[in-house]
């Protein structure tokens, strides 16, 4: 999958429907090492509306594997050269209470669901963005 398929633009993923947070919550730590999804929230706190989903895909990957600078460009052919899952998928909006935002850039930015900004995406009066939810943790039966 080229790395250009994996943006959305003007887009808003909610909170999973079956999520069971009020707020967002921030990713605990498990051992040592840093987990995907904290640094997925690392970046996204820290940087809002600075990556797009390929290049926080990308970099989270880097961060999580520790590769360095000399294999960086080897690594990003390899890394796009499969397909991946989108950020629908993250555990932050699967079950830690954080909506996503893409703006017309492709950029992202969190909210917690217990936010007016959340609030004002998720209802989008103004018709410009396009609602996702992420996916549930299981299957609706």
């Amino acid at each position: 999958m080229a790395k250009d398929d994996l943006n959305y633009y003007q887009t808003f993923i909610t909170v999973a429907p079956d999520s069971t947070a009020t707020a967002g919550e921030t990713p605990k730590a498990r051992g040592t090492k840093p987990t995907k999804v904290q640094i997925e929230y690392e970046l996204l706190s820290t940087n809002p509306y600075v990556y797009s989903q390929s290049e926080l895909l990308f970099e989270v990957h880097i961060r999580h594997k520790g590769i360095s600078k000399e294999n960086m460009e080897a690594e990003e052919k390899a890394f796009f050269a499969k397909s991946h899952a989108c950020l629908r998928a993250s555990t932050l909006p699967k079950k830690l209470g954080w909506g996503m935002h893409f703006n017309e850039e492709g950029k992202i930015a969190l909210y917690g669901i217990e936010t007016p900004e959340y609030t004002q995406f998720s209802e989008n009066r103004t018709g410009e963005l396009k609602i996702l939810p992420a996916m549930r943790s299981s299957r609706k039966k």
